[in-house]
């Protein structure tokens, strides 16, 4: 088991997507798609520049892993697909890639997407161009712009500035996860923070 942590810098409930009973991280962080096994724990810290930078935004143990297009396929995943004239869960939803016959990526209308809704080729290369996976749990605490602070005693160590860290020594793991659980918060616990921000 491993512990992946990182700054989520945008919080709209897309990168990572907490709704419809699952957590999924299925774009941006390609590293950490990559890299992340079953049962790894990925955990999102606020921003320093919201003033956020000691609170956590989300934990997510990985359940499942999926291609994209597997994960576009699964009709457990259909509510996740975006529609931008809809709530702002379906507007911020993020199974947004598949192929076409010819195994070319597409990518529907989205917060990835350029304004005018054609598709945007820095986030399609950035998305799928390292990795063809997309994380999943149901079990997972998603807090949002409300999470809780970290203790000092773990903060030095999950809190960074960019990119992500996931060496971590196998007991400072377990307390970290003992801590998340000794919490008692399970599943979506609040709105992202920046949809305060959003149209």
């Amino acid at each position: 088991m491993k512990l992946h942590s990182y700054v989520v810098a945008r919080d709209y409930g897309f990168a990572p997507n907490p709704f419809c009973s699952f957590c999924t991280l299925a774009t941006c962080k390609p590293r950490i798609r990559k890299t992340a096994g079953l049962g790894d724990w990925i955990v999102g810290i606020g921003s320093k520049t919201r003033g956020r930078g000691d609170h956590i935004v989300y934990a997510m143990r990985v359940t499942e892993i999926l291609t994209f297009d597997q994960y576009w396929n699964d009709p457990r995943f259909k509510e996740k697909k975006p529609n931008l004239r809809g709530s702002k869960k379906q507007a911020f939803g993020d199974n947004i890639y598949h192929r076409d016959s010819a195994r070319r990526w597409c990518q529907v209308d989205s917060h990835h997407s350029h304004p005018d809704g054609s598709p945007n080729p820095r986030n399609i290369a950035n998305d799928t161009k390292t990795t063809d996976r997309v994380l999943i749990s149901d079990d997972f605490i998603y807090w949002g712009g409300r999470g809780p602070r970290i203790p000092k005693s773990f903060r030095s160590q999950v809190c960074i500035g960019i990119g992500h860290k996931n060496k971590f020594p196998e007991t400072f793991v377990r307390e970290f996860v003992k801590w998340l659980r000794s919490l008692g918060d399970k599943g979506y616990c609040g709105a992202p923070l920046d949809w305060k921000r959003s149209p």
